[in-house]
């Protein structure tokens, strides 16, 4: 059996292990990373356009990232803390674009208004109140507030043509909000590292054992599907970013930390309408409210996508229950994936959350009109004929263990690291791909905390991300500084 040795191994071939591979290129060309992907191209489980939500997730129109409390008010710090992680990334690619790393901006994101849209008095009340203490803040500043049907029918169209006028409705919007195509990003990052010396992709190869040595080292055995050719990768270094495949390899690791964590596996749909005169019609991202029971992830939105350079209106998504971790994996995945360890977290959660099972599970049954009808609560006038089902990737939310054995359904994204640092997984999902530069620099942290303390390395990431160790939350100055050269560079103004 062959035997490669590495500085870092990365498991995935999507945004997030992308994402870490061009960071570290940046921050030390010398190192020796090989990327390994069980598909035969990346980017196409979870990353790929058509499987991800794709919206640039800011905290812009997600009523979600708001929740209303008990006595009426809205508490905004997550969506604050998301949308400056989502500022890390605009710098981040930002970077990529000026240094000719990255094609033109339009390749992978395009200006796309973000938009919230509810109705009836108790909805309208919320997202006043919502609108209300965003603004206040300088990370929502620009946002617009209106119940006017004549500013309405501007913002969005098809949504507001022939609907009740008596029906009392809201929205409000950023206009600066962005489309990103995280399938193509990924790709071109991944074409880039092709093309630098110490960097080597693996397609087709799966991992199927990976166990530390002695000396602290990881031994990853890959098995490529097309040869049948078994290698033995050795590196300093793992990240498992390998989305829903990542939680099944982090427990093969055997990490002291990987102990209790289990996942919740979630599949969707999208309706899809490519008929050009009625996507012309709608050029914004319109988000409305979740129903109740519903996981964040479902979240109904009217959605404008550039998709592989073609535009398209999806509408979802709209959640079902499965057992499989990944778009192209196992109806096994889940059963595997319950070990001694996590059984008690997980039983725990599946009974807290029958309503969950069984709102997804009533998904799943649904008719295309039943669909169509959801989709009438956006636009009106939708005919059936015009809209097809497409399926959308596979998320799964992590199951965490809590004191006493029990669990808790997290929705969102986590970092899991080896206490000595050789080895990090992410798990989760939205908001996912939007923080992905965020989430790469916490592994950063928390698995080169030496070398991030050195000189060259502190200066190396302030050229990466110029807002490196600043609060972009509580430094408004330095927020107007970054998003005048983001908005700019990216060509989303």
């Amino acid at each position: 059996m062959a035997v490669r040795q590495a500085d870092v191994v990365l498991v995935g071939g999507g945004v997030m292990s992308a994402t870490l591979g061009m960071m570290l290129r940046q921050l030390d060309p010398s190192l020796d990373i090989v990327m390994v992907e069980r598909l035969d191209h990346v980017a196409h489980e979870s990353t790929d356009g058509w499987n991800n939500a794709g919206t640039g997730h800011a905290g812009y129109c997600e009523l979600n990232y708001t929740p209303q409390t008990d006595d009426g008010d809205v508490t905004i710090d997550r969506a604050l803390q998301i949308n400056a992680q989502f500022e890390v990334s605009l710098q981040f690619w930002s970077h990529l674009v000026e240094q000719g790393i990255l094609p033109e901006p339009k390749s992978f994101i395009n200006r796309t208004p973000h938009q919230s849209f509810v109705w009836g008095e108790d909805d309208v009340a919320f997202l006043k109140r919502r609108f209300e203490k965003l603004s206040a803040h300088h990370l929502f500043r620009e946002m617009e507030y209106t119940e006017s049907p004549e500013e309405l029918e501007k913002w969005m169209p098809l949504v507001v043509k022939h609907r009740d006028p008596m029906q009392r409705v809201a929205a409000t919007r950023i206009t600066h909000g962005s489309d990103v195509d995280f399938g193509s990003l990924t790709r071109s990052m991944v074409k880039y590292l092709e093309s630098q010396p110490n960097f080597e992709l693996m397609l087709s190869c799966p991992v199927h054992y990976i166990d530390q040595r002695d000396n602290g080292r990881w031994k990853v055995r890959v098995k490529n599907q097309k040869t049948g050719e078994l290698t033995k990768l050795e590196a300093g270094f793992v990240f498992l970013g390998a989305g829903g495949g990542a939680l099944p390899l982090l427990q093969k690791s055997g990490i002291e930390e990987a102990r209790g964590y289990g996942g919740f596996p979630v599949s969707g749909q999208w309706l899809v309408c490519g008929k050009p005169d009625i996507v012309e019609k709608h050029h914004s991202k319109v988000y409305g409210k979740a129903p109740i029971g519903a996981p964040p992830m479902s979240v109904p939105h009217l959605d404008t996508r550039i998709i592989n350079g073609e535009p398209a209106l999806l509408f979802g998504p709209f959640a079902g229950f499965t057992t499989r971790f990944l778009k192209q994996g196992s109806v096994f995945d889940l059963f595997g994936s319950v070990k001694p360890t996590n059984l008690k977290p997980m039983l725990s959660v599946s009974k807290s959350n029958m309503d969950l099972t069984k709102y997804l599970i009533g998904e799943v049954f649904q008719s295309h009109s039943d669909r169509v009808a959801s989709l009438k609560n956006f636009f009106p006038d939708a005919s059936e004929e015009d809209w097809k089902l497409q399926m959308a990737g596979q998320r799964v939310q992590i199951i965490k263990q809590v004191e006493g054995g029990g669990g808790k359904l997290e929705f969102g994204t986590e970092i899991v690291a080896a206490q000595d640092g050789t080895l990090a997984a992410l798990l989760g999902a939205s908001p996912g791909a939007s923080t992905a530069a965020n989430a790469m620099i916490n592994v950063l942290e928390r698995c080169f905390p030496e070398k991030l303390k050195t000189a060259e390395w502190q200066e190396r990431m302030k050229i990466l991300v110029p807002s490196y160790g600043q609060s972009l939350v509580d430094d408004e100055e330095l927020l107007n500084e970054v998003r005048k050269r983001t908005l700019s560079t990216l060509k989303l103004v």
